[in-house]
């Protein structure tokens, strides 16, 4: 391609000129100079033809004004054309000043159309001339070739330069940050000061910003440490660069006091401080400042609410993310998809589908359902408020479905328990081409082992094996142990624990509670003991299983010796859950006496379940006294449980409460509580069967009934049950019932 300054040769006659000059400048007269260059500035919009009777610098004054008026339009190749005329006029009384303006205006124009080739060509002229080092153009070369990503060339550029300038160094090192190149950002700035040019306030934040993206403390210390000895110290530029700085490696004291000092503060301020409290999971200085902001009257962008509405969300405070959600949209803020999803997880949590439905119809007046992220939050959120309906509809009507809305929509029938939903949903996604992840198991894992569905957990574990890239997923063969555990399969649970070349405390945990399930006590306790020679540190769900496990086998000693050293060792404070282990533990040793102390002295309320095991253990040990107590606490709490109802009645009845027992049969009646019939389901090979108390309806009813008092008489043997609590058992429930 011919170069553009060679579209017109030098010294061109004025009579082929005039076809580039205006028409309009044709009809002033000729007389008056001046009128002619106001002709040619109205007329700069217009191609150059007609003639103009001028001196040469009136000639270059008007052709640098329309070259000018092509280069801010766009018009590249007129631009360049003008240029051509330009050179064709100049002459050694021509100021530099316009030729070096027309220069820096072509350099311009080859920026913003992106012409690479034509400002390459227009450098190796700019340096021919002999003004490659001009004040004027070496900002507008570097700009040129930042715009390129030429990031070389432009360093080039500010290397050769003799000007003690920092705008050129400043336009280098802001390119090198905005894309991301950071160290050399660093270096850049180090060169430049080593070269004597001292930085203003558009280096620092730059440079800072640099150190803060690669969390570069011990630099941005070293820069602090410069400006202070400046006097850019009180710019609030470089103030907020510091602030975001420090709050960015973690420095958020030093952050905090910087912003504490400034006198003016505007949003970047904040959100610079914000930001550096939400990095750093401290929320509750976060919440604090956000006050605060909103107190000034500072104004806030989505990214601040974003920000906050996310740390709700992140500490449990659903309906306040919600609030911050409804407030952006009275303060006119245009919601976004981040904001949006914000929402919706609350929405999810809370199981508000109310307040769901709402923000899908925001959703869809904002057509922000083109998002994907968006589209799958809105299925997970049906989901989680049990609207399965709703979410399997908008799961249809994705046309593309990735994997990450297959596991939306599989969890969400795997969270409700619909383990046959979950299984044809499974089948379905691998019919439909898309191969399941790791989180597709995980998942589905969790609900074969709560409603003790083997034969899925088992296929799902075959699918495991065979299948590459699920090895390092401790998640996966967590929740197989976990599965094979819960389901009684100790023995199965332990050799794939056995198996597993890698183990957390996850790992141990789900074994622990398989152990104590099956009354293993002595088990557990060596594996959380082997746990801990492993140095793999136990957390309050360890700790939990541990305790039942203990419970459940008798080993009072050991138990109570894991609840001290929970905090004195482990560094864990008990919760609600621990002391409740704790009374079950005392309770069924009989040690009723220490579980009524513990249920008294805890630094908790104690809830329906803690009365409830209180009170069975002091039925089975006879304990008539803190028996009543017992129920006596647990009427108070009105439960909903109905089982909890004939708890108390059978204690009130062993004791000859009858009066109390009426009692109780008036307060289920007055709130409709009813005991459902006992239920089991029974594993039938192809499926599983309810089967309840008095149930006749089965081909198999007596066959059933005589194994079960097989049962029964075993239980009796080995002192589990006794003639007398069976019986007033089960007239207690009729009556009850009625």
């Amino acid at each position: 391609m011919p170069s553009r300054f060679s579209v017109l040769p030098r010294n061109l006659p004025l009579s082929q000129i005039r076809m580039f000059i205006p028409k309009k400048w044709r009809s002033v007269t000729e007389s008056d100079p001046r009128n002619s260059v106001h002709s040619l500035l109205c007329s700069s919009r217009e191609s150059v033809s007609g003639s103009c009777e001028a001196t040469n610098e009136s000639m270059v004054d008007c052709l640098l004004t329309t070259l000018k008026d092509f280069a801010s339009q766009g018009h590249i190749c007129k631009a360049f054309r003008t240029f051509s005329l330009i050179r064709t006029h100049v002459s050694s009384q021509t100021p530099c000043d316009l030729v070096i303006q027309s220069l820096s205006s072509l350099l311009l124009c080859c920026t913003n159309s992106k012409s690479l080739l034509e400002g390459k060509q227009l450098h190796a002229c700019i340096i021919n001339s002999g003004v490659a080092h001009s004040w004027n153009l070496v900002p507008r070369i570097l700009t040129f070739y930042t715009t390129f990503d030429l990031l070389d060339n432009a360093h080039a550029i500010a290397e050769t330069s003799n000007i003690l300038h920092p705008l050129p160094w400043n336009l280098l090192i802001s390119s090198y940050v905005r894309r991301r190149q950071n160290e050399k950002a660093l270096s850049a700035y180090r060169q430049m000061v080593n070269r004597g040019i001292r930085p203003d306030e558009f280096t620092y934040p730059s440079v800072l910003k640099a150190c803060g993206e690669q969390l570069n403390l011990a630099s941005g210390q070293d820069i602090h440490k410069s400006i202070d000895g400046s006097f850019l110290e009180g710019s609030l530029f470089v103030q907020n660069a510091l602030v975001s700085m420090y709050a960015k490696c973690g420095e958020v004291d030093v952050a905090n006091d910087i912003f504490e000092r400034m006198p003016v503060k505007d949003a970047v301020s904040w959100n610079s401080m914000i930001y550096g409290y939400a990095s750093k999971g401290m929320w509750s200085k976060a919440f604090e400042l956000f006050d605060r902001m909103r107190a000034t009257g500072a104004e806030m962008d989505i990214i601040t609410w974003n920000t906050i509405a996310g740390g709700c969300l992140k500490t449990g405070n659903f309906i306040g993310a919600l609030k911050l959600f409804s407030q952006m949209r009275t303060c006119g803020i245009q919601l976004e998809p981040v904001a949006t999803l914000i929402g919706l997880g609350a929405c999810s949590h809370t199981g508000l589908l109310k307040n769901g439905k709402e923000i899908h119809g925001i959703v869809m007046r904002s057509h922000l359902d083109d998002f994907d992220n968006v589209r799958n939050a809105l299925i997970n959120m049906y989901a989680r408020c049990k609207a399965l309906k709703q979410a399997h509809i908008l799961f249809q009507l994705v046309d593309s479905k990735t994997v990450i809305t297959w596991n939306t929509i599989i969890s969400g029938f795997a969270h409700w328990d619909r383990s046959e939903e979950t299984s044809f949903l499974f089948r379905e996604m691998l019919l439909s081409g898309v191969e399941p992840n790791y989180i597709t198991i995980a998942s589905i894992l969790p609900l074969c082992a709560r409603v003790a569905n083997l034969q899925h957990g088992k296929e799902f574990h075959c699918y495991l094996t065979r299948r590459k890239g699920f090895e390092e997923h401790m998640l996966l063969w967590n929740s197989l142990v976990d599965m094979y555990a819960r389901s009684g399969k100790v023995v199965v649970a332990r050799k794939l624990f056995n198996l597993m070349s890698k183990k957390d405390a996850v790992t141990y945990t789900s074994l622990i509670a398989g152990y104590g399930i099956q009354g293993e006590g002595r088990e557990a306790i060596e594996l959380f003991n082997e746990m801990i020679r492993h140095h793999i540190k136990p957390d309050h769900v360890t700790m939990v299983a541990t305790l039942s496990a203990c419970s459940h086998s008798g080993h009072v000693t050991q138990g109570q010796k894991l609840f001290e050293q929970m905090q004195s060792t482990y560094d864990i404070s008990p919760r609600l859950e621990h002391f409740s282990c704790l009374i079950d533990l005392f309770g069924r040793a009989g040690l009723l006496k220490k579980a009524e102390e513990i249920i008294i002295k805890m630094p908790y309320e104690p809830t329906p379940e803690m009365w409830a095991t209180l009170l069975g253990a002091c039925k089975i040990h006879r304990n008539t006294e803190i028996g009543e107590w017992a129920a006596e606490k647990l009427l108070e709490l009105r439960p909903d449980n109905p089982g909890y109802y004939v708890l108390i009645a059978n204690m009130y009845a062993d004791a000859g409460r009858w009066n109390k027992l009426a009692k109780v049969r008036t307060v289920m009646r007055d709130f409709g509580v009813r005991k459902a019939p006992g239920c089991a389901w029974v594993d039938t090979g192809s499926g599983f069967s309810p089967f309840l108390v008095s149930d006749t309806s089965s081909g198999q009813t007596n066959e059933i009934y005589c194994l079960l008092g097989g049962l029964n008489r075993q239980m009796k043997d080995t002192g589990y049950v006794t003639t007398e609590d069976s019986s007033s058992e089960e007239e207690l429930c009729e009556g009850l019932l009625l």
